[in-house]
C-alpha cells in the first residue's frame, strides 16, 4: 500500500500516537514497519497500524461499531484476516490483523489506551 500523508488535524494526533504504542500487541514484538512514520507492525505475520488513513468506503453511519475499551472500531474482512479502523475520532487508526491471531479483535485491547489518549473521541459507538 502507498503511504498516505495525513491531513494537518490528524497530523498532530498520529505523531503523538506512534510515539506511543505499545512494545507488544497480543505478545508479539514490535517490529519495524514499511512505509513511514506514521505505520507500525508487530510479529510474524504483522500486526500492522496505520494513522491517518483515509476513511473506508464502507463505513456509514449506519455501519456496525465495535467498541472495545471505550474505542470505537469498524471492522471489515480482509484477505487473510480483519483491518478495524476507528470510528468517532479525528484520525482514522487502522489496525490489520491476521488470522493467525484470532480472535482478531483482541489485538485492540492492547491499543486501545493509546489510541484514547491520542486521538480523541469526537462520537462514541451507539
Amino acid at each position: 500500500m502507498p503511504e498516505q500523508t495525513p491531513d494537518a488535524t490528524a497530523a498532530p494526533i498520529c505523531s503523538s500516537l506512534m510515539g506511543a504504542l505499545p512494545d507488544q500487541i497480543l505478545d508479539q514484538s514490535r517490529r519495524r514497519a514499511t512505509p513511514g512514520v506514521y505505520g507500525a507492525a508487530w510479529g510474524r505475520p504483522a500486526i500492522t497500524l496505520r494513522c491517518g488513513v483515509t476513511k473506508p468506503p464502507g463505513l456509514t453511519p449506519a455501519s456496525e461499531c465495535l467498541e472495545v475499551n471505550g474505542v470505537g472500531w469498524y471492522a471489515e474482512p480482509a484477505s487473510g484476516g480483519t483491518i478495524f479502523t476507528t470510528i468517532g475520532r479525528p484520525a482514522f487508526v487502522e489496525v490489520a490483523v491476521p488470522t493467525k491471531y484470532a480472535p482478531e479483535a483482541n489485538a485492540l485491547v492492547d491499543v486501545a489506551a493509546v489510541v484514547s489518549a491520542h486521538d480523541p473521541v469526537q462520537q462514541p459507538c451507539q
